[in-house]
């Protein structure tokens, strides 16, 4: 792969598994240096070890994205490390608990829309200043096709979801003079351990899943990771407040 981001420098939140761990490679055999924020530290260290292989380098911080302390000790590690700041993919999520909207307690209303929603707030608030003083950079959030159209049974992460469509758009439209492009994905049906739990790994429930999409099939973390890199990219320099879906076509249909 060639390396369109030599010497630049990206955060991956959410780095240690799935989409994540999939995009920080993808940034890392892209040429950048990559942050790999989690709140889960992976003891193998898988994601790192992929990017050294790989020839990549990459440091791991230990970061809960609902608080606003971890974000500005990341964005400060990240600078110590590398001095500087060019995309950043605010991919940090949890599904929840599924429950109907008058069974969903508030504790997880509250927990899932302070990671969903309030974690991305809070990165874009403390990786925005940085590139708007450089006058370049690329933010991707992590939604996903729940954000673009109802889910029965999860009515936090729709809700945070949803949130994080809009909050992408109106952040696109204060900085689309600026430089700095912010865009979401919203993936369909991808094969992480999120969507381990929602099924429980039942193989006529993930079926019932794979029957969702047009192609038929579930789609692979790395398929997300490739359109957030092309997001970043030069190649989408047009491209602002757009939410991708990344998902077989179910929007679609």
């Amino acid at each position: 792969m060639e390396k369109i981001f030599e010497n630049k420098v990206a955060i991956v939140t959410g780095g240690s598994f799935g989409i994540g761990q999939a995009a920080a490679l993808a940034f890392a055999v892209s040429g950048a240096k990559v942050v790999i924020a989690d709140l889960v530290e992976d003891k193998e260290q898988a994601t790192l070890k992929q990017i050294e292989a790989a020839g990549g380098e990459a440091l791991f911080v230990k970061c809960d994205v609902s608080a606003a302390g971890d974000i500005t000790a990341m964005i400060d590690k990240t600078f110590s490390a590398y001095g500087r700041l060019d995309f950043a993919f605010n991919n940090a999520g949890i599904e929840g608990v599924s429950a109907p909207t008058h069974e969903c307690t508030q504790d997880n209303w509250e927990r899932t829309l302070a990671v969903n929603l309030t974690g991305i707030w809070l990165c874009m608030k403390h990786e925005l200043p940085h590139m708007l003083r450089q006058g370049k950079g690329a933010i991707v959030n992590c939604a996903s096709v729940a954000g673009l159209i109802g889910f029965p049974g999860l009515p936090a992460y729709v809700a945070s979801k949803h949130a994080v469509v809009g909050l992408t758009r109106t952040a696109a439209l204060e900085n689309a003079k600026s430089g700095v492009r912010i865009n979401a994905v919203c993936p369909g049906v991808i094969r992480t351990a999120m969507i381990d739990r929602i099924t429980g790994k039942d193989k006529a429930v993930e079926q019932q899943f794979a029957n969702m999409e047009p192609v038929g099939r579930f789609g692979e973390p790395g398929e997300v990771a490739e359109a957030v890199v092309w997001l970043c990219s030069d190649a989408a320099s047009f491209v602002t407040g757009h939410a991708l879906p990344v998902d077989g076509g179910w929007i679609a249909s």
